[in-house]
């Protein structure tokens, strides 16, 4: 069974930082081996695409409107992928989830993702 459980939000002001962490577990699988990636959804809309990271962690990509404030990373020794969110705003106000891609092609795609966590609430009050 795969695990993925996600911590680190909470409520923060505009402007603000947060750092999420995703701590992968599973019988007989080797997470270092895995691109990772994060999503988010926010009340009555779809889940979007935040940012995604190799298994290696030499590779990463993101959404476009989130460069330059969001950095994605990864300690394979500790299973985990963490999401640096910094200069927050009030519309990064979402439930944001991880997820595993046990094909390993780093993708935006929702649907290419294998497992996912049961997300965290992130809340920027302006």
């Amino acid at each position: 069974q795969v695990q993925l459980v996600e911590s680190g939000g909470g409520l923060v002001q505009a402007g603000g930082s947060l750092r999420l962490s995703c701590t992968a577990s599973a019988s007989g699988r080797t997470f270092s081996s895995y691109a990772m990636g994060w999503f988010r959804q926010a009340p009555g809309k779809e889940r979007d695409f935040v940012a995604a990271i190799s298994w290696s962690g030499r590779i990463t990509l993101y959404a476009d409107s989130l460069k330059g404030r969001f950095t994605i990373s990864r300690d394979n020794a500790k299973n985990t992928v963490y999401l640096q969110m910094n200069r927050l705003k009030p519309e990064d106000t979402a439930v944001y989830y991880c997820a595993v891609d046990f094909g390993s092609i780093l993708t935006r795609r929702v649907m290419e993702y294998d497992y996912w966590g049961q997300g965290t609430q992130v809340t920027v009050s302006s």
